[in-house]
């Protein structure tokens, strides 16, 4: 796998780039995150084309990554706007992902880490002033 490649790939993500999720993914590729459980390249694709419908302007950006003998992790920030609160301010996400790879070169393996409670609920109205109060009790 050209990890520079992948990497320009993941950056420069479009929704007519989604498309090209098979060049980079095996067939029976594995993706999981905190709410997709998917597999197949097709279904991977699917999941970053309704990002696509459910955010403005989202963007990866590849921060580090470190190779290991059987993959690589990627860390990296995911920007991105919603129309429906925080006035369209940029939101980030900061996430890893752990990538495996298959004799082909190809991605079979994709579970993205990140922590949804801190980056995504804490940011929402109402849900987010509950989490804060729960953090508050448990952390005394």
């Amino acid at each position: 796998m050209d990890l520079d490649r992948l990497i320009a790939f993941y950056q420069e993500l479009t929704p007519e780039s989604v498309k090209r999720f098979p060049e980079f993914y095996s067939a029976d590729a594995y993706f999981k995150d905190p709410f997709n459980e998917v597999r197949g390249a097709e279904a991977i694709a699917g999941i970053f084309e309704h990002m696509f419908h459910q955010v403005e302007a989202p963007r990866f950006v590849v921060i580090e990554h470190a190779c290991g003998m059987d993959g690589v992790m990627l860390v990296w920030d995911f920007s991105y706007r919603v129309r429906f609160w925080g006035q369209g301010e940029t939101q980030v996400i900061h996430g890893v992902s752990h990538l495996k790879f298959d004799a082909d070169g190809k991605i079979n393996y994709h579970r993205d880490y990140w922590d949804v409670a801190e980056e995504l609920y804490m940011k929402l109205p109402f849900i987010g002033w509950i989490i804060k109060c729960l953090k508050q009790v448990f952390t005394r």
